[in-house]
């Protein structure tokens, strides 16, 4: 399965924060941006739980990370 990932985060740690999101397992990519989001992913999942544990549990906990949206693909 895949999501698409949108983070928003502190100013001077986009650049750090889309490097560290980028090599995590699950995450095909992560660039930073310009516009409403800061870095935009690709996940890929096998489970459910898979996903939780990748944004909640590691993504969430990382220091400069404000807010994040997941759109979960309703088609690959």
């Amino acid at each position: 399965m895949r999501a698409y990932l949108v983070v928003t985060a502190e100013a001077a740690k986009v650049r750090d924060l889309a490097k560290s999101i980028a090599v995590l397992p699950g995450v095909r990519m992560a660039d930073a941006c310009w516009g409403t989001g800061d870095i935009y992913g690709v996940l890929e999942f096998k489970e459910w739980k898979d996903l939780k544990d990748l944004v909640l549990d590691k993504i969430h906990e990382m220091p400069g990370v404000t807010r994040t949206e997941t759109h979960v693909a309703v088609e690959n």
